[in-house]
């Protein structure tokens, strides 16, 4: 039972490690530094034998060539002189390892110098080199022809015919046991260096991998966290703005975000129900006071459009609520639009209303304004500021109305004069439900410039508010000339 406990505990830790982006990390770099070892060491290793080989077949070439300069011929038998520098030569060759013999055709050795014993006598069939392996010991020899001319010999080429009768060779051998030991050594080193590398490196790797992904577990933390009552909790990276800490940061700045979209909706919410609450309770105590008493038809009917009053505002606050709610969601493919040819005429329908007001409305439209967007939300925008400019207007006042037209942007400017807005209320009049002091008992929504300010977004454009106290009030919008056309299908949001 302990046995089988371990064994699905190893499984459980196992397969939790595989579900780890580290343990996957680590073990992919683990991977691909053993390839990579074993790709270079393999390498390295047949280099190191391929230098070697070749530094004991040149070896093997100089010292053939110095005997083959020391051969002597006595009775037309080849043998290596006796000479006392030569013979000391012999020796020392014979000292570091070196074997050389004279071998007939039969196979016959006719002279040698070292210990002909430790290397099998054979008769070669071409100029070169041959590996024999005697007991547990390769040599490397190198056979030679020789040619007897003028009681001298030298190298012959392989034509027996234009040689002697009887075909002599020279042959000098060399052990290859230092380059065996010294190859077995390194290899050694490499099949036992390559775990302990590996082991380091996969450490290495974890850790590595821990510091690099630390942030990501305060991620989840954050993001465990966070539910619908409480969207304040942050990362809060301080660390090196590489990927993860920009994911850390971004991940903050998108909470910002929602935070404040939540709390949007949630002041929504709070303020249409106010909105909705009032007039309803209103008309309820109405009705309430005028069937608790007999009234007369006159009251009746002051009652009913009492009520009236009341339930237009509703249905006007209703209006702007489903337009925002349409607008926020809607699909709209964007055409090109002559905004001269609309401004027109929209200043001709509020001209009527600034000549009952004896307001002085002075216009300036640049002509062939083209942009891409929806007329119909246009419209609504425009004549919403125009409708706000003249309602704002005191009598014998003065709206200017004017249009210019940059490379990138055409702005639009309404002014008017008349009390203003105060600094304090200016950064709150796009919000929905927003009224100012004076505005609370007229008959507006608040609703107004709240779906103004989201048309502008919806061209991707921007609008803006300025006002001096009992001088000059001023709305600005700006719409990107080349605004929808590369995309002509656009998302509507708030």
């Amino acid at each position: 039972m302990p046995i089988l406990h371990i064994l699905s505990t190893c499984i459980k830790l196992f397969e939790r490690a595989k579900k780890s982006l580290r343990v996957r990390l680590t073990a992919w770099y683990v991977m691909l530094l053993g390839c990579t070892l074993i790709i270079f060491s393999s390498y390295l290793y047949l280099k190191l034998q391929s230098g070697l080989l070749r530094q004991v077949d040149t070896t093997l070439e100089v010292t053939t060539s110095e005997i083959v300069a020391n051969l002597s011929v006595d009775r037309n038998s080849p043998h290596f002189k006796n000479t006392k520098p030569f013979q000391l030569h012999e020796q020392q060759l014979a000292n570091s390892g070196f074997v050389g013999r004279i071998v007939d055709d039969n196979g016959k050795v006719v002279d040698s110098f070292g210990d002909r014993r430790i290397v099998n006598s054979f008769v070669p069939q071409q100029k070169g080199y041959q590996n024999l392996k005697l007991q547990t010991v390769v040599w490397r020899v190198y056979s030679i022809p020789l040619l007897l001319n003028n009681q001298d010999f030298a190298v012959a080429e392989l034509n027996k015919s234009s040689a002697s009768s009887e075909q002599l060779w020279l042959q000098i051998a060399q052990s290859l046991n230092p380059i065996t030991q010294t190859l077995k050594h390194l290899l050694l080193l490499m099949l036992f260096g390559f775990p302990v590398v590996l082991l380091l490196a996969g450490f290495g790797g974890l850790f590595l991998a821990d510091r690099a992904l630390n942030p990501i577990a305060g991620i989840i933390r954050t993001a465990e966290a966070i539910d619908c009552d409480d969207l304040s909790y942050r990362i809060n990276y301080q660390g090196k703005t590489d990927e993860v800490g920009r994911l850390a940061m971004t991940l903050d700045r998108m909470l910002d975000r929602i935070e404040l979209a939540f709390e949007h909706e949630r002041r929504f919410i709070a303020d249409a129900s106010h909105e909705l609450r009032t007039p309803l309770a209103v008309i309820k105590g109405q009705i309430g006071v005028a069937l608790s008493l007999q009234r007369t038809p006159g009251e009746y009917k002051a009652t009913l459009q009492d009520l009236e009053s009341h339930t237009d505002r509703l249905i006007r606050l209703t209006n702007g609520l489903l337009f925002l709610a349409r607008l926020e969601q809607k699909q709209s493919n964007f055409v090109e639009v002559n905004l001269t040819d609309l401004l027109e005429v929209l200043i001709e329908q509020i001209q009527f209303l600034a000549e009952e007001r004896h307001i002085d409305l002075k216009v300036k439209i640049i002509p062939n304004l083209l942009i891409w967007g929806d007329c119909d939300l246009l419209t609504s925008l425009f004549l919403n500021l125009l409708d706000n400019a003249v309602k704002y207007t005191p009598v014998d006042g003065q709206i200017q109305f004017e249009t210019k037209l940059d490379y990138q942007k055409i702005s639009i400017s309404i002014s008017n004069t008349g009390r203003g807005i105060a600094e304090q209320d200016l950064a709150h009049i796009f919000d929905r439900f927003y009224r100012l002091d004076r505005d609370r008992h007229t008959q507006g929504s608040g609703l107004g410039l709240a779906i103004a300010a989201l048309i502008v977004r919806c061209h991707r454009g921007q609008i803006s508010a300025t006002s001096q106290i009992d001088k000059l009030t001023t709305f600005e919008v700006d719409l990107p000339i080349s605004t929808i056309k590369s995309s002509p299908t656009a998302r509507f949001r708030s």
